[in-house]
């Protein structure tokens, strides 16, 4: 039997093309890009090549970007090295309720170190209130983070309408973008958002784990995390991963011309998964906004009376793979923070399962991913006390 991967949100299977790049510079380009010799000075053109297919990408110039270790990291340094650049440890960070842990926490931490936080509550569909937004922005506000395509159930902030609305009310406020879940999925338009600040990762579009990026617009000042070498414009120090920043760069250039044909591929596998549980009978309920305007990518369902764990068990059995919420919180017993912020009910909050598609998943993968899901819900349903 083959296996069926279907939590791609986690993380992402890279390209044949990626994994052969990488093990090439590993054999042959492993030299430090610091070093002066020839053979540092070929893995210094890598890094180069990458930073500009991903530059390309963001449609930004290339000494805007930074490159590290994960989306956690370029998370913390924009908000971070953003809040300890500031003279004085205190000031107003805005963000919302459905933000990604290395957000939350980031700013959960500054909280505790005297940054007041303001944690925007979103509607039922994960949308953020424009007007609440507005209200909360004062003379303080130095920053605001906004996750762009949440991970979870797959909502799309108006990342744009946020730009103008905070330019508007504090032009010195600094706008951040998580897009890690939005880089190479949706085109980027980083003026026109009037954005600062952006972050993205390889291993969500089939790169390398262990690389990401964070784009700071030219004339942003940030305060590096930890001290070292001159590396990354100083931000960032530390010897480079030649073969993973190399690997993001060509995972960025395949995704980013294939970026349309992906998203409407993914979209009616989406719609298949969905229109196949319709018609079988089965009761369930989507979470999060509906399918036309959600994530191509993302679909959060919930089957009341089956525990997603016991449901995610049955399935990995059968080597179908899901997720019951976010990678960083799977594996705790307590609800998603998402699901708990758009106020879903007991019934539906345990009973949640995310799948999320890539290029690499099928159509007869989603018609045996029913077959399995359908008889397997109405016997755990019947099995609950």
């Amino acid at each position: 039997m083959t296996e069926i991967y279907l939590d791609n949100c986690a993380t992402t299977r890279p390209y044949d093309e990626v994994i052969a790049l990488c093990s090439r510079i590993q054999q042959e380009n492993y030299a430090n890009p610091s070093s002066l010799h020839a053979k540092g000075i070929a893995a210094e053109k890598l890094l180069r090549e990458a930073r500009r297919s991903v530059a390309s990408l963001l449609h930004c110039r290339e000494d805007e970007l930074c490159f590290t270790s994960s989306g956690t990291e370029a998370n913390n340094l924009a908000i971070k090295g953003i809040a300890y650049r500031r003279q004085r440890r205190h000031g107003h960070i805005i963000t919302t309720q459905i933000e990604h842990p290395s957000v939350l926490n980031c700013c959960r931490r500054l909280e505790e170190e005297g940054f007041t936080v303001t944690f925007l509550p979103v509607d039922r569909q994960g949308c953020l209130d424009l007007d609440a937004l507005a209200d909360s922005i004062d003379s303080e506000t130095f920053l605001v983070s906004i996750i762009h395509l949440n991970n979870e159930i797959g909502t799309i902030q108006p990342v744009e309408e946020i730009g103008r609305i905070i330019k508007q009310r504090n032009p010195r406020t600094l706008y951040h973008i998580d897009g890690v879940q939005s880089f190479a999925r949706i085109p980027v338009s980083l003026q026109q958002w009037q954005a600062d600040l952006f972050s993205c990762s390889a291993h969500k579009i089939h790169g390398p784990k262990g690389t990401a990026a964070l784009w700071i617009k030219k004339g942003v000042s940030l305060q590096p995390l930890f001290q070292g070498g001159e590396q990354e414009r100083a931000l960032r120090p530390g010897t480079e991963n030649t073969a993973a920043i190399a690997g993001f760069g060509l995972a960025a250039r395949i995704s980013g011309a294939a970026q349309n044909e992906n998203n409407a591929l993914m979209h009616r596998l989406k719609d298949k998964l969905y229109r196949g549980l319709q018609t079988s009978g089965i009761e369930f309920y989507l979470n999060g906004p509906p399918l036309e305007k959600a994530a191509p990518h993302i679909l959060n369902l919930s089957f009341p009376g089956v525990k997603a764990e016991v449901l995610l068990r049955f399935l990995e059995e059968k080597e179908i793979y899901v997720s019951a919420g976010s990678a960083c919180h799977s594996r705790r017993p307590e609800p998603s923070h998402v699901l708990r912020a758009i106020a879903l009910e007991e019934k539906r909050l345990s009973s949640a399962l995310r799948f999320s598609f890539s290029s690499f998943n099928r159509f007869d993968e989603i018609d045996r991913v029913v077959e399995q899901i359908v008889p397997a819900v109405k016997k755990l349903k019947n099995c609950t006390p």
